[in-house]
């Protein structure tokens, strides 16, 4: 957060990186004048409590994706991010029903303009209480219910660490759904390194042979400089 995002664009590009997730429609171009690209993009998708369970986000969800599509097109923006949103009182089977129905109002739009549509998993347990989409299975439902090449999930290897484990039978078994992933060490969501619980290169190689061929953006909370420990990540990442 403490570092200028021209001054990270120049740093990640020196690790051999190629783009920067999580960014605001503003800081697109940012990464595009540096060579790289926004890998996931905020196009107004809803938030982690508000999401695509609830009918009353499905207006604004709806409209400010596809309304972010073009532009993410135009700045070489491959992927946006939404959510499934927090419980409150709903049922597995209601929720997921209410998000395939937005899902199903976004895939024509999606998949005219190659955007991809990435849904997040997060974990209830520790992070983001009563969210919904926390674990992989009602993501896959909601994935393959929709069924398109263009609604996919959005895998976060800590969440999902913390909420499922068995990281790499997972990811074998339902790559087909899964369009990114991040990274993050359990517990603590800090380095990937020997304090944690996943052998990453490992994680990382099962990614691999399944002929992934997206991005694997490193989502952690650094406790040393962050750039150093950036680039640790990517060492222990690069196969």
């Amino acid at each position: 957060r403490n570092i200028p995002l021209p001054d990270l664009c120049k740093a990640v590009a020196a690790m051999g990186l190629t783009a920067i997730d999580l960014l605001e429609e503003a800081d697109w171009p940012v990464v595009r004048d540096h060579g790289l690209v926004c890998s996931m993009g905020y196009g107004g998708g809803g938030s982690i409590r508000d999401g695509l369970n609830n009918p009353a986000n499905h207006d604004s969800i709806v409209n400010n994706l596809i309304a972010a599509m073009p532009r993410a097109k135009t700045q070489g923006v491959p992927n946006l991010i939404t959510f499934f949103g927090n419980r409150m009182g709903r049922s597995d089977r209601e929720s997921l029903d209410n998000c395939v129905t937005a899902l199903n109002r976004i895939k024509g739009a999606a998949e005219q303009y190659g955007i991809t549509i990435c849904i997040e998993l997060l974990n209830s347990k520790v992070d983001h209480k009563d969210y919904q989409g926390d674990r992989t299975p009602f993501g896959v439902d909601v994935v393959q219910a929709v069924n398109s090449p263009r609604i996919k999930l959005l895998y976060d290897i800590y969440h999902m660490q913390i909420m499922e484990g068995d990281v790499i039978r997972t990811i074998r078994a339902q790559h087909q759904h899964i369009a990114h992933y991040h990274t993050g060490g359990v517990p603590g969501r800090h380095e990937l390194d020997d304090t944690q619980e996943l052998q990453w290169a490992a994680v990382c190689r099962a990614i691999a042979e399944t002929g992934f061929t997206g991005f694997l953006a490193h989502e952690f909370v650094p406790t040393r400089d962050p750039l150093t420990s950036l680039r640790e990540a990517v060492t222990v990442c690069d196969l």
